[in-house]
């Protein structure tokens, strides 16, 4: 059995597959007496052209979570720099596809295939100009959005889920383009100070929602946390952040 584990999981989850087994009534062979993980993936891009960048907040938000646990991400895994860490006794698996991130799909739907994880156990978290720089958004599941540029992104990673959209998305607020600007332009540009500090606070705020997430689901985190930010800034959209 812990041979077969080790070959279809990582290597902490037969470790707590076993320390469970330990410590419950069921025998080891019930397969409901194994805690099946979360996978919190972040969209961006890789290289250190694009740190700090809008368009690597998710990357951002996977770092900090990882940080928060007391672990990196240093592991290559399904194109992906992967991590693996239990949260109050829930295993959770961390990736950033390094595709470039419009090619998330590609890692994204190995891993979720790979740990054979039904699409309501993923989040993924990724920047979106639809909400106001700093606000968070956490949906059980949706669409692509309004914009181009989230379309193309979602697509990949829809694509990859054999086209099932019923996957959680933290969503990352960091405001429209000013004027006339070109929204690709926009989401390669780094914040200025207000919208950093801004995005590093919501960072923070992300963190505790996923944890929220581990210990007392999808459906509720979203509830509580879209309350909490539902005014937050109350700006249409900070468009020069």
């Amino acid at each position: 059995m812990r041979a077969k584990l080790r070959m279809g999981f990582a290597p902490f989850l037969s470790k707590l597959y076993i320390s469970t087994c330990r410590t419950s009534s069921l025998p080891p062979s019930s397969s409901s007496s194994v805690i099946q993980p979360w996978l919190f993936i972040g969209l961006g891009n890789p290289g250190e052209k694009y740190q700090s960048t809008r368009h690597n907040v998710g990357f951002d938000m996977i770092d900090a979570f990882a940080e928060s646990q007391g672990i990196s991400l240093t592991t290559h895994h399904f194109k992906a720099l992967f991590g693996e860490v239990v949260v109050d006794g829930v295993p959770v698996l961390l990736a950033k596809p390094q595709t470039y991130i419009n090619l998330s799909g590609e890692s994204a739907g190995a891993l979720a295939a790979y740990y054979k994880l039904p699409l309501h156990r993923v989040i993924v978290a990724y920047d979106d100009t639809d909400l106001p720089c700093g606000v968070l958004r956490l949906q059980p599941k949706g669409g692509y959005g309004r914009h181009n540029g989230l379309f193309i992104r979602l697509k990949s990673v829809i694509y990859h889920f054999r086209k099932n959209r019923e996957f959680g998305r933290l969503r990352i607020g960091i405001g429209r383009p000013p004027g006339q600007m070109d929204p690709k332009a926009f989401v390669l540009q780094k914040f200025n100070k207000t919208g950093r500090e801004r995005i590093d606070s919501a960072i923070k705020e992300g963190c505790d929602i996923l944890k929220m997430v581990v210990t007392k689901g999808l459906t509720e985190a979203a509830r509580a946390s879209n309350v909490d930010q539902k005014y937050k800034h109350l700006v249409s959209h900070d468009q020069q952040l």
